[in-house]
């Protein structure tokens, strides 16, 4: 499996995309972003002509952002998560969903309006892949060498494609970085919000079965190993939430307040701190389940004494 790296214009920096000879042809996973340099990069990296299949950890826009320009120029089929296929076909009630969920939390709906407007100016959701097919219900992938685990917590979406040795795992394993786990609808019922971090407990026991695979990660250039992946993010978990403690009675605009002092204006930056901050104080509410999770793959004593300055 080879990496393609191309620079994004988005905060997360420079994303990877894969390519591998699977048994039924050329693979593609992940695409990079819609931006020009995405373009001659993918055109650099992949033989379009060739191409059979392109896999999607989960749909943003620097992971799935050229899926329609691979569609366009090559004869791949495209496969992507089942919610995101929700996200796509119930998209205006999804993000009207997501206004709601902030008024419950006592932001104003003017704030949903900017929030909506800085999806749309950021291009956010790019378009709708114009035809492909759902990850979950395509029993032909195993035939060609392709198995996946459902893993959410940044998304609802997030997959984790395994080929031989190799486990290409978008944003759900970083290296140093703690990827925001984001406000959303639970898209089985559109009634409550997506539990993010009982979805990432859950996702600890499979993402333990990658020991010993090589991580092929959507950002920064490799992850040594699994564990280390899952100590910095849950050690980040545990140091955040310290420094929230003392301020978890507060409405959440204030514990935002608090924390940045007003320097937060963009409505998509308050957004991401929003979401951070509804999945730390899930954590504080039930402490237990992370570690009864940490405690199956073997891995609380690295943070005991962290998690016990939390608990």
């Amino acid at each position: 499996m080879q990496q393609h790296t191309v620079q994004t214009p988005y905060i997360v920096g420079e994303a990877h995309f894969y390519t591998a000879e699977l048994s039924g042809g050329l693979a593609l996973f992940d695409t990079g972003p819609p931006t020009p340099e995405g373009v001659a990069c993918l055109q650099r990296s992949v033989d379009l002509s060739r191409l059979k299949y392109l896999f999607i950890t989960h749909c943003h826009v620097d992971h799935y952002g050229l899926a329609n320009f691979v569609l366009k120029n090559s004869s791949a089929e495209v496969y992507i998560p089942r919610s995101d296929s929700i996200k796509f076909n119930r998209h205006i009630e999804r993000v009207a969903c997501i206004g709601r969920l902030l008024n419950r939390y006592g932001f104003s709906n003017d704030f949903a309006d900017k929030l909506r407007e800085s999806f749309e100016r950021n291009k956010i959701f790019p378009a709708t892949p114009e035809r492909y097919r759902i990850v979950e219900e395509s029993d032909e992938l195993q035939g060609i060498g392709i198995s996946w685990l459902a893993c959410p917590g940044h998304t609802q979406s997030d997959l984790v494609y395994l080929a031989g040795e190799f486990a290409v795992s978008g944003d759900i394993l970083l290296r140093n970085i703690f990827q925001a786990p984001l406000l959303d609808i639970d898209l089985e019922t559109f009634e409550e919000r997506f539990r993010n971090y009982e979805a990432y407990c859950a996702s600890l026991i499979k993402l333990a079965q990658l020991r010993g695979l090589r991580i092929m990660p959507g950002h920064r250039q490799y992850v040594k190993g699994v564990e280390g992946a899952i100590l910095f993010y849950v050690k980040t978990l545990l140091e955040r939430s310290v420094q929230l403690l003392p301020l978890k009675e507060l409405a959440l605009d204030e514990i935002i307040d608090r924390l940045f002092q007003g320097k937060l204006e963009d409505p998509f930056f308050v957004y991401l701190k929003i979401s951070e901050i509804i999945f730390m104080l899930d954590f504080i509410e039930n402490p237990a389940l992370l570690k009864a999770s940490l405690q199956q793959i073997g891995l609380f004593d690295e943070v005991h004494a962290l998690y016990e300055s939390v608990v």
